[in-house]
């Protein structure tokens, strides 16, 4: 079977999590007599190889009209996407983002020919404009995708102050459409034609989602999302992340290093939602010399850079904190393994996040935030410990029981946990494929393919 895998961006790029996911996806459908391709978003259409498999960025336009922006995507993404379709004739088209370039329209071109669509809810970006799923930036929203709300929620992610956002919420659509047909947008303007994009925005998704023929979800709350969202249950298929390393298992539990110091690690994205900020003013808070920090942090942009750097200084002096540089994937379990313990402080909810599972297999616990897909993964007090998101104060007391109770760290690293694999993954999608493409077939060919 012949499947074209579509995510955000792809190596040689710096990539995320879903990149990591689709490399190891495609790697194990070969393993298993599949053939993988890849195409992207990219700056200029181009074809290579990486890791042995077939690669095809497609370029798209540099700029937009915010209508557009909000709206079914890039028709030009989607016309240099065409080609790869007409070449390769992939039995799947599955794709693993939403965005300018991969839009309902690149949906649309696949059903055009034929070619069943499978449709991977990755991140919260999918459905929340603000990209939190954290209503106004404080309590966890349940998804549902409300004009008003969204609208009021996206401009104070912007940071307008919440009075502006409060106002911009109520404005009735047609007032920005009035300002769009002005020419007005940026700023202010943009903040005041909110419910006319989160109009634009949110009919845009539900067109993506229900033209795909099959969803999985890679979290329960994923799935709650889209049930909440009008998407019929037989359509949604939970599939969890896997470790997209095979990696031996540590020989004995983790203990305290040769120094009786509590070795603590964090890997991840450099960005504020990832609450590395309440760890470092938590770590500040516990004195005692026996913890140590290390972050692997991933600068993907110049405001990751600013982030890493203002962080750098709030933590500048105290020797336990260490900035270390990062790892590739296939080196996190064995990496991971040398720790005591995995934070995960995010703020926003985690579709997984895929390092629990990393930590899992590299025999650890992991501190994490009680959120979204963490707290799927994470038995407080079992194989982990569940922490307030963004409460330093919470996170010190963490932190110290962790130093005060040296036996804690072998119990919650024995406690039973569930350790998924790329194989795990791959099997999951082989059924879904099957049923997508005996669904497809069993339908009237498109009257436009019909001799």
């Amino acid at each position: 079977m012949r499947v074209l895998h579509v995510p955000y961006n792809y190596y040689p790029d710096p990539v995320g999590g879903t990149e990591v996911y689709v490399a190891a996806l495609a790697r194990e459908q070969r393993a298993r007599g599949f053939d993988p391709m890849i195409a992207a978003p990219g700056n200029s259409t181009q074809e290579y190889s990486h890791a042995g498999l077939p690669v095809f960025r497609f370029a798209g336009r540099t700029s937009m009209p915010l209508a557009d922006m909000y709206g079914d995507g890039d028709p030009e993404a989607a016309r240099n996407f065409e080609p790869v379709l007409d070449r390769f004739r992939p039995d799947v088209l599955h794709i693993h983002a939403r965005s300018q370039a991969v839009s309902v329209l690149l949906v649309r071109a696949a059903k055009k020919r034929g070619i069943p669509v499978v449709f991977t809810f990755h991140t919260p970006t999918v459905t929340c404009a603000s990209g939190t799923m954290r209503h106004l930036g404080k309590q966890p929203c349940d998804g549902e995708m409300r004009v008003s709300r969204c609208a009021a929620c996206m401009v104070q992610g912007k940071g307008a102050p919440l009075a502006l956002a409060r106002i911009a919420g109520v404005l009735p659509p047609a007032t920005g459409r009035f300002l769009g047909a002005a020419g007005l947008e940026g700023g202010m303007w943009t903040a005041l034609r909110s419910t006319e994009l989160l109009e634009v925005r949110g009919a845009a998704v539900r067109r993506m989602l229900n033209e795909a023929d099959h969803i999985c979800a890679v979290c329960q709350w994923v799935k709650d999302v889209l049930l909440r969202n009008g998407i019929p249950s037989c359509k949604i298929t939970l599939s969890r992340q896997g470790v997209p390393y095979a990696v031996a298992a540590p020989a004995a539990a983790p203990g305290r290093g040769e120094s009786g110091t509590l070795r603590l690690v964090f890997l991840g994205r450099f960005e504020r939602m990832k609450g590395l900020d309440a760890v470092v003013e938590a770590m500040g808070s516990v004195s005692s010399p026996a913890v140590t920090l290390d972050i692997f942090g991933i600068a993907q942009s110049e405001a990751a850079r600013r982030e890493r750097d203002r962080l750098k200084d709030r933590i500048a002096g105290d020797p336990r904190i260490r900035f270390c540089d990062p790892v590739g994937a296939e080196q996190v379990v064995s990496l991971l393994a040398g720790y005591d313990a995995l934070l995960v402080p995010s703020l926003w909810l985690e579709t997984g996040p895929l390092v629990v599972y990393e930590a899992f297999a590299a025999g650890i616990p992991v501190v994490g935030s009680n959120l979204g897909g963490i707290a799927e993964l994470v038995d407080d007090g079992v194989n982990g410990l569940l922490v307030e998101p963004g409460i330093a104060g919470d996170w010190a007391k963490a932190i110290l029981r962790l130093v005060e109770e040296p036996a804690l760290i072998a119990r919650l690293a024995a406690g039973p946990k569930n350790i998924r694999t790329a194989e795990d993954t791959a099997r999951d999608a082989a059924a879904v494929y099957a049923r997508v493409v005996e669904r497809r077939t069993a339908e009237p060919m498109p009257q436009e393919q019909i001799a």
